[in-house]
């Protein structure tokens, strides 16, 4: 090698690492050349197409998709030791989604261009050229339909430098041989994920280095502090969001985390709640949407025991659920044990009548025996409060059981019976929902009225409601319902 070619090697390799970044040019360490990405500029609204069989079988059916970016161009190169007075770059040309006859006449053009040059450095024209001059040399237009061709022991090349069988997904086309021309790709679903795996990289990689204007705090951030929702194009800055989101989650409105330009129906992914508000709070968003979720859904109802409360899928018609964690059969309708085909009474007469005659089983005593240490003073406990437990005692029990510790309440459980005290417990809330709350008109949930005026939303549902005479109100101006002068809670908000 001479040594005005090694100079021009070595300037035009430090030219290009300067002028270049990594993910476009990245220098070889072991010998004078390098490898060159090229990322190409598409027209707007640019759509890619794949159709019919690819040439394996391993794909039916078709694709297409609008893109903003495609894999990139890979060219990798080796100066031999007379470039550039004499030998042009040895290179090999590789894309997903060109067709070896494309880069095939890629290659040429490369050739031309050494030629053109006349023993000048060439590399920085190669880029120059498969960067702006590609899609017009190939004369790629939108809709651009993919051709995929496969090489194997079927594919013969014969005199004219053609290859004589080439199976494509598009229009059947005669395919130039050239062993520089490398069609990367191992599989159709491959070639999808990779071509939508890249454009969506391209597009954050783009919006995170442009500036945004946040219509929250009015400041301009640049795009890696923002949150862009794709469905609206509305972009806010990370911190509002986070501020806005964590005083809902915290609320327990998991299902209002939208866009907060008013009236937009975009909804933030769980993807972006997390990256905002943190693994904690998360978690929390995470288990009240699933709660929303299932409280929705008419066949699910939850355990009534209070220190389980699993989610139990009801059976088309039933009237008993059994709970998959601690196996307790109940009635759906009163929520108390299973009673067959006997009508509903929950009182607290009938309540301690029953239960007096569940622990007059001597097998439910034993059991609850073997599980104290001390079963002598349990059997007397037992003996002793059977004669008087009236409903007065069961309220008294019960309001125990709810100030004791956790080793009062297992003594409390093995005196009365856990069944019968978490019955009691139970029927305490019940009692008190029945007094203190009303039913949502939309869902049925129940709802307490601490203040206020009488325009009520239900966090369960979001739907607005008036508490007088429990109307659905209008989404878009519920307070209408107020104005209006034939309702009969006209004034009355």
């Amino acid at each position: 090698m001479s040594r005005e070619d090694k100079e021009a090697q070595e300037d035009e390799l430090l030219a290009l690492a300067s002028i270049y970044s990594e993910d476009e040019f990245k220098r070889s360490e072991t010998a004078p050349g390098g490898e060159i990405c090229v990322c190409l500029d598409l027209p707007p609204n640019f759509s890619v197409a794949i159709k019919g069989d690819c040439a394996s079988n391993e794909y039916m059916g078709s694709f297409e998709d609008i893109v903003s970016f495609l894999p990139p161009i890979i060219l990798d190169f080796e100066l031999p030791p007379g470039y550039p007075s004499t030998d042009p770059p040895a290179f090999k040309l590789s894309c997903k989604w060109l067709s070896p006859s494309q880069l095939a006449l890629l290659c040429q053009r490369l050739e031309n261009l050494w030629e053109e040059y006349a023993g000048g450095v060439v590399l920085f024209a190669w880029m120059q050229f498969l960067k702006e001059g590609t899609l017009e040399y190939l004369k790629i237009n939108s809709p651009y339909e993919i051709q995929l061709c496969e090489f194997g022991p079927k594919c013969i090349r014969n005199n004219s430098g053609i290859s004589d069988s080439c199976s494509a997904t598009g229009p059947a086309e005669a395919v130039i041989w050239d062993k520089r021309a490398i069609q990367d790709v191992e599989s159709v679903a491959a070639l999808i994920d990779c071509i939508l795996d890249f454009n969506e990289a391209q597009q954050k990689k783009c919006f995170d280095s442009k500036w945004y204007m946040c219509n929250i705090c009015f400041s301009e951030k640049v795009g890696s502090e923002c949150t862009h929702f794709k469905k609206c194009e509305h972009i806010y800055c990370n911190a509002c969001l986070k501020d806005y989101y964590t005083v809902q989650i915290q609320d327990g409105q998991v299902q209002a985390l939208n866009c907060p330009e008013p009236k937009c129906s975009s909804v933030a992914t769980p993807a972006q709640v997390k990256l905002l508000v943190g693994e904690e709070l998360f978690s929390r968003y995470d288990r009240l949407l699933l709660q929303s979720s299932l409280d929705l859904m008419a066949d699910v109802v939850y355990c009534p025991l209070l220190n389980c409360q699993t989610p139990v899928m009801l059976e088309p018609g039933g009237t008993m659920g059994i709970c998959s964690n601690c196996n307790y059969a109940f009635c759906t309708l009163c929520k108390m044990v299973y009673h067959g085909v006997a009508g509903c009474n929950i009182t607290t007469e009938k309540l301690v009548e029953e239960d007096l005659e569940e622990d007059q089983d001597e097998k439910l005593f034993e059991e609850d025996l073997e599980e104290d240490q001390d079963e002598k003073l349990v059997e007397e406990d037992l003996e002793e409060d059977h004669d008087v437990f009236t409903p007065e005692k069961l309220i008294l029990v019960r309001e125990e059981y709810l100030e004791a510790d956790a080793a009062g309440k297992k003594l409390l459980e093995k005196r009365y019976g856990k069944h019968k005290i978490l019955k009691a417990v139970e029927r305490k809330s019940t009692e008190w929902l029945e007094t203190n709350t009303q039913q949502c008109p939309n869902c049925n949930a129940s709802i307490q009225k601490d203040g206020g005026c009488n325009k009520m939303i239900c966090r369960k549902c979001n739907k607005d409601f008036c508490w007088l005479c429990f109307a659905v109100l209008s989404t878009e101006n519920p307070y209408d319902h107020f104005k209006d002068i034939s309702s009969g809670c006209f004034n009355q908000m």
